[in-house]
């Protein structure tokens, strides 16, 4: 960018608040700073969802927007399942953010929907896993879902390390089923249970598929799907989800 170029997009900025110019000068700091990262396309309709926002800074705050976009994709995807019959589940709910938009999906509906955490955090990480995790990490509270999910009453919340009690709901079929907890085995193990109790077009998503620090999460997919017939879909977000056929 010429100097004085870069001028009139700083003043611009600053001074008139002119929102593109703001958007160019981010995008050029941004090349210079960390060009790996790669810049979507300006004025993207979700970023100006006021009530997404706020039901998203109700539990993330305003100061860390890390997962605005895999939240409302999650909130949108849902949207597949209505007619599929079955419960929902979340396996690695945290604050419960993420059943959150579950729940409130299933308020016309006598779908019931199950949480499976330890509330300790994060298991010991394996091989497949690499160093970016550490046993204990996103450690969160029983109390604190049940506070953030207390207008609902189709919740069932499930505490233990997974597997142990996904055979409390074995009788049961689902309808969506979202995948939260970093690493290789409780992925896997979490595939290996819902997997065959997912009606047809009920919808797998995984929340931490694409990223370089969950690469545990994403061999555990690769290899349940290898011999399976629903492909598995990467999205931008870091997502990937299949759909039951």
């Amino acid at each position: 960018m010429k100097i004085v170029t870069a001028v009139k997009m700083i003043v611009k900025s600053l001074i008139k608040k002119d929102e593109y110019a703001q958007f160019v000068l981010a995008e050029k700091i941004s090349e210079r700073i960390y060009p790996q990262y790669k810049f979507s396309e300006f004025g993207r309709l979700y970023l100006y969802d006021k009530e997404f926002l706020k039901y998203y800074e109700r539990f993330e705050g305003t100061k860390n927007y890390h997962s605005l976009d895999r939240k409302y994709v999650l909130n949108q995807i849902m949207k597949l399942t209505y007619n599929v019959d079955g419960d929902t589940a979340e396996c690695g709910a945290f604050a419960g953010a993420s059943s959150f938009l579950m729940c409130n999906h299933l308020l016309s509906t006598h779908k019931k929907h199950c949480i499976f955490d330890s509330f300790e955090g994060l298991s010991n990480p394996s091989g497949e896993d690499g160093e970016y995790w550490h046993q204990g990490d996103l450690s969160s509270s029983e109390e604190i879902i049940r506070l953030n999910l207390r207008n609902f009453n189709n919740v069932e919340i499930y505490k233990g390390w997974i597997p142990e009690r996904f055979s409390e709901v074995s009788s049961r079929k689902f309808s969506f089923v979202h995948l939260d907890v970093d690493l290789f085995q409780p992925t896997f193990d979490s595939l290996e249970f819902f997997y065959p109790r997912m009606n047809q077009g009920g919808i797998i998503l995984c929340d931490d598929y694409g990223f370089t620090t969950c690469p545990g999460a994403k061999k555990a997919v690769d290899e349940f799907f290898s011999d399976k017939k629903e492909p598995v879909i990467c999205l931008p977000t870091g997502q990937a989800f299949m759909v039951r056929r």
